[in-house]
């Protein structure tokens, strides 16, 4: 080989080593990967000093919103060496049109995201600030209003970035409106649901974590209030989503909202009791449930304990009265205990419980009675 070939050869190399890609020399592309490398080597160093600094700011201050509201900040912190890595990379490789306005373009698109991304974490912990107003927005109203924000963000960020590559927006929207108008003809029961999910959690009817029963549709614990449905969880474990709809049109009993909870029985005992009896256990039942602290009394509730009727096997004692706990195991365990004492009271009193049943009286027997039919005999 002479002289010449091997500068033939040379210059080959010289070629492919300034044009490799895209018209960049690969010195060109080994220093982008050598700052894109960097970058992403700073990446956890930065956003630990950054962060670090604004920890120890938020630490002077006694509330956790803020502490909390920097943890959010580390995913779009943690992002911006990146976004310098695409920018300085892209500067260092000093791209022809028009991949030099694809750069800008990507560059400016990064940056939308991490300032939405920062906005959407953000609003999360800023959300916990409204529960302060507990008077006014319940904690199903808060959550409402931060998933409404949220999807704002998101779709402000989208039409963010779309401008950025010029694509326009209004138009697509007018579009969409024709569209939408032709949709809600189809949606009623959506927007219907919609509104009375918002109605639900402006009345207050029931929150999450309520017991409640709805007249022949579910009974059971509300879990999540959503924008269309809102899921219960019967005593089964079962899920069921009900149309807020449903929620809003029918009558629903909030069980958790009872202030007290009523005990309603009707004792009955035999006829053969007598009036003295009576009294003795009506007076002892009554003085039961006075006397125990578990059971609410006059004039905080109404309490009755008298004899109501006579029923067709049994004279009725009509016993009304509230405990003061509204849970219901130990609400059962109260009344279990009201059961065993009222069958102590009924047997000292040397009186038994009635039962349904017909007892037939006869005054006389007919003196004259048939004889009974003996068929002959073959």
């Amino acid at each position: 080989m002479n002289v010449e070939q091997w500068q033939e050869f040379w210059m080959l190399v010289v070629g492919v080593w300034d044009s490799a890609f895209l018209g960049v020399s690969v010195g060109r592309v080994l220093l982008v990967l050598g700052i894109i490398l960097f970058f992403l080597l700073i990446r956890h160093l930065f956003s630990a000093i950054v962060l670090g600094s604004l920890k120890r700011f938020a630490k002077r201050t006694k509330t956790e919103i803020d502490d909390k509201t920097i943890e959010a900040l580390h995913g779009p912190m943690s992002f911006v060496p990146v976004i310098m890595a695409v920018f300085f990379g892209a500067e260092a490789m000093s791209l022809a049109p028009p991949f030099d306005f694809i750069a800008v373009r990507f560059t400016q698109s990064l940056i939308a995201i991490a300032i939405f991304w920062a906005i959407y974490n953000v609003s999360l912990p800023l959300s916990e600030a409204l529960n302060r107003f507990d008077r006014v927005l319940t904690r199903a109203m808060v959550d409402w209003t931060v998933r409404g924000v949220r999807a704002f963000v998101i779709f402000f960020g989208a039409v963010a970035v779309l401008e950025i590559w010029g694509i326009q927006v209004a138009p697509i929207l007018a579009g969409l409106g024709l569209f939408g108008v032709a949709v809600a003809l189809g949606a009623q029961d959506l927007f219907k649901n919609l509104i009375a999910g918002f109605l639900i959690l402006v009345e207050r009817r029931f929150k999450n974590g309520d017991w409640v029963r709805v007249d022949g549709v579910v009974e059971g614990t509300v879990e999540r209030i959503g924008f269309r449905s809102t899921r219960v969880r019967r005593f089964d474990k079962a899920p069921v989503q009900v149309p807020n709809s449903q929620l809003s049109d029918n009558a629903v009993t909030n069980f958790s909202e009872m202030t007290y909870r009523r005990i309603y029985w009707v004792i009955g005992v035999e006829y053969r009791t007598s009036v003295d009896q009576l009294k003795q256990v009506r007076d002892a039942i009554e003085a039961y449930v006075l006397e125990n602290d578990d059971f609410a009394n006059p004039p905080e509730v109404s309490m009755f304990v008298r004899i109501d009727s006579f029923n067709a096997s049994s004279i009725d004692i009509m016993l009304y009265c509230f405990t003061r706990t509204t849970v219901w195991g130990e609400w059962l365990a109260i009344k279990e205990q009201l059961a065993y004492r009222i069958k102590e009271i009924v047997e000292g009193a040397g009186t038994g419980f009635a039962f349904p049943s017909q007892s037939i009286y006869v005054e006389s027997m007919p003196e004259e009675t048939p004889d009974v039919f003996v068929p002959p005999k073959d």
